[in-house]
């Protein structure tokens, strides 16, 4: 029997690219899969690949950061196990040059878009479990990315946009785990529309960030094994996959006195920052060397 056999998946930003690879290995995993993205040819294309192999999805079109969008992805089936979220645009710009509306698209569609079908789909867990008297299966995947870590200076919105998705998702793992929701972020590197100017063309091969390599760290989620796996913010590209640890805390200092003055301040921060030019310290860089053994340097 498949892993997700009998099982609901939703995904957004289905149409192509990632979300895409993750819905047809979902389906592969014997699940069915309810198919999110704006109207166009993708959507159709990918839902008739999967029926082709066997299969069964439905398309579902339609702003993920629509209230009616997400209330029509959990009635397809009449339920959900599985959500992945995925949906995603770029509007890149120094923040000096950024327009509103360019910050506002991407908070929208990212930020929102993931807090509107996770708000609608932990709401029926938390239901289902009430009813049932006990956990329902509920698998949460949400797409964050190394910007965050790096704080990505020409993507201020889709770095904001993505640290938000982490913060959601640890705060949706924290406070709905006793109805059996397990949230996860991943932090993907894929070659796809979206991401092909950054990342440039694929090698001639086996490509090491092809979307399909980031598919098996999903479905492994979305699985039964994903019960015991919560609160994680993954790392996966090629055959890598690397789990972060928490921020630590580099150095903790107490006023000699009820409150610190800013002589004292000074004399204790100063010695800690004292680089010249000034460099950002709270920035996560160990992710970059990170390459695939397989098939080479992938960065």
């Amino acid at each position: 029997m498949a892993p997700l056999e009998g099982r609901v998946a939703v995904v957004t930003g289905a149409g192509q690219g990632l979300g895409a690879a993750e819905a047809i290995a979902l389906a592969g995993a014997g699940a069915r899969v309810v198919l999110n993205d704006l109207p166009g040819p993708g959507l159709d294309a990918v839902a008739d690949l999967i029926r082709a192999t066997g299969g069964e999805s439905v398309v579902c079109p339609g702003d993920v950061a629509e209230w009616s969008t997400g209330e029509a992805l959990l009635g397809a089936y009449g339920g959900i196990d599985i959500l992945v979220n995925n949906a995603g645009v770029l509007r890149d710009r120094m923040v000096f040059s950024m327009s509103e509306q360019e910050w506002d698209t991407v908070i929208r569609v990212h930020l929102r878009g993931h807090f509107v079908t996770t708000r609608l789909a932990t709401a029926y867990w938390r239901s289902l479990a009430k009813a049932n008297g006990r956990p329902a299966y509920a698998r949460i995947v949400n797409t964050a990315s190394e910007a965050f870590l790096l704080g990505s200076a020409g993507q201020p919105n889709y770095a904001a946009a993505k640290g938000g998705i982490v913060a959601l998702t640890l705060a949706t793992a924290r406070g709905c785990h006793r109805y059996g929701v397990r949230a996860n972020a991943i932090c993907p590197r894929a070659r796809t529309a979206m991401t092909g100017e950054l990342m440039g063309p694929p090698p001639e091969g086996p490509d090491p960030l092809a979307p399909e390599r980031v598919t098996p760290l999903v479905t492994y989620l979305a699985g039964p094994a994903g019960e015991r796996i919560t609160g994680e913010v993954f790392v996966a590209h090629g055959d890598v996959v690397a789990v972060l640890g928490p921020p630590t805390v580099r150095a903790a200092f107490h006023a000699s006195g009820p409150q610190w003055t800013a002589d004292e301040l000074d004399a204790t921060l100063g010695k800690m920052f004292a680089a010249d030019p000034p460099r950002p310290g709270f920035v996560c860089e160990d992710t970059l060397p990170l390459a695939s053994d397989t098939f080479g340097e992938d960065t």
